[in-house]
């Protein structure tokens, strides 16, 4: 008798501490709040990070594609590459980041619970993640750079093939690629 009283008095003590527990454990796995997630964007910088982005990879893809055009068409004048610049650089600032932004935070609730998103927070408020924050836009186009080559090879491959298909447009039969895309010749 003696032991189950003393059984119920510690079940009876430890019950709540067990019933927190849980309820912490059920609170801070439930889905990040909309307005967490855009304090997350907040601490991140994430507009003005998406914008450098986009300025960054603007310059780069006009930079490389100015190249491959006057490659191909040597012809082509000063004047229509700064109009296609042109047109790049409004795609990019009429592009729609905040409804972007908006459509990205269910993205970011069905895969983050509202412990992951404290515990993000606090890391971009520490200086470890300010300074990742400072240096995103340099490693960002450091890394495009690096990976430039690359692209410049996928371009190349790009407009050869839209250049067979205009050929076999015209002469109504199949024109056979040049040569197969790089990452295809030597198959292992």
């Amino acid at each position: 008798m003696k032991t189950n009283g003393l059984a119920a008095i510690l079940l009876g003590i430890s019950m709540p501490v067990a019933l927190a527990q849980v309820t912490v454990s059920v609170a801070g796995d439930a889905p990040a709040t909309s307005e967490q997630i855009q304090r997350l964007f907040a601490v991140m910088e994430v507009r003005e990070q998406t914008h450098r982005m986009m300025n960054s990879m603007v310059e780069q893809m006009q930079s490389m594609t100015a190249k491959t055009i006057r490659e191909r068409y040597p012809q082509i004048t000063a004047a229509e590459l700064a109009k296609m610049n042109r047109i790049s650089e409004e795609v990019l600032r009429d592009m729609p980041l905040d409804a972007m932004l908006d459509d990205m935070i269910p993205v970011y609730q069905k895969h983050l619970n509202q412990s992951d998103v404290d515990a993000m927070i606090a890391f971009y408020q520490s200086p470890t993640g300010k300074k990742l924050i400072a240096q995103m836009p340099q490693i960002t186009q450091e890394a495009m750079q690096v990976s430039y080559r690359h692209m410049e090879k996928q371009v190349d491959v790009v407009m050869q093939r839209v250049e067979d298909m205009v050929k076999e447009d015209r002469q109504g039969g199949k024109a056979q690629p040049s040569s197969p895309p790089p990452n295809l010749q030597n198959p292992q």
